[in-house]
């Protein structure tokens, strides 16, 4: 399957899952549960997810992650080459509250390298895609990042959710001091601030804690567009924890502020 194969097959599986979530959402009587990790997951979510997978069962041999199951049983004979990481809802607290910013994100890695990306936010009215030297889109736009080069002048998003996460390795306050020296900034959160960036809205979007599928997505995004992502000590490591996406040439910057 080469990448122009893969990114047809992903935006057909982003519109497979638009229609469960939309369906779903701001339902009444939509059915939500709580994880081990006490984060909310959907019936939507579940959909979704199992959805994806016959569908890709049907069309390939690839390997499989997701959020809500992770590798489950049977995918370990398949076609270790390619693995489709999935977040189902990316949002989720959103999506049970009514709250539009959620996304399904599909990314397919192979041989280690993430070669396509898709961020599908139907309640928003648009989605991002992009494939490994095929450039990135934005509802069929070509999207690039800004050429905003000092932070006096940068946009800047920044997330958490809990004081936990502010507090943790003192990154909050590590965040609140960068965004004094920014020209603007508004928390958006999730998927959302990253593709921002990517699309030259935003120069800088972090969110200190991430799990793969929440990212994997998103990085042929950014990298198409040419922008520049890293976690916040500034490996670029998808399993790093962390994730901060910049047009580039602030960077280094950033990460100073950070590190």
């Amino acid at each position: 399957m080469d990448t122009a194969e893969a990114l047809e097959l992903a935006l057909e599986l982003a519109d497979l899952a638009d229609g469960i979530t939309m369906e779903r959402f701001r339902a009444h009587d939509l059915k939500v549960t709580t994880k081990p990790d006490l984060t909310p997951v959907s019936e939507a979510d579940e959909a979704v997810e199992r959805a994806i997978r016959e569908r890709l069962g049907e069309s390939t041999g690839h390997l499989v992650l997701g959020e809500e199951f992770g590798t489950v049983a049977g995918d370990a004979l398949a076609d270790s080459e390619y693995r489709w990481i999935i977040d189902p809802i990316d949002g989720t607290k959103s999506y049970v509250r009514g709250v539009p910013i959620w996304a399904t994100l599909i990314g397919l890695e192979r041989a280690g390298e993430l070669i396509v990306g898709v961020a599908s936010a139907p309640a928003l009215g648009m989605r991002w895609w992009a494939g490994r030297g095929l450039g990135a889109f934005r509802d069929g736009e070509r999207i690039s990042v800004s050429s905003v080069a000092a932070l006096d002048d940068a946009q800047l998003s920044f997330a958490w959710d809990t004081s936990e996460r502010f507090y943790a390795d003192g990154v909050g306050n590590k965040l609140v001091d960068l965004s004094h020296r920014c020209w603007r900034t508004r928390g958006i959160g999730d998927f959302w601030q990253h593709l921002l960036v990517a699309e030259g809205a935003f120069d800088v979007a972090i969110d200190p804690i991430v799990s793969l599928w929440d990212i994997a997505a998103l990085i042929p995004i950014v990298e198409e567009a040419g922008g520049r992502w890293t976690a916040v000590d500034g490996r670029a490591d998808v399993d790093a924890g962390g994730f901060v996406c910049t047009n580039g040439l602030l960077h280094d910057a950033v990460i100073a502020s950070l590190t």
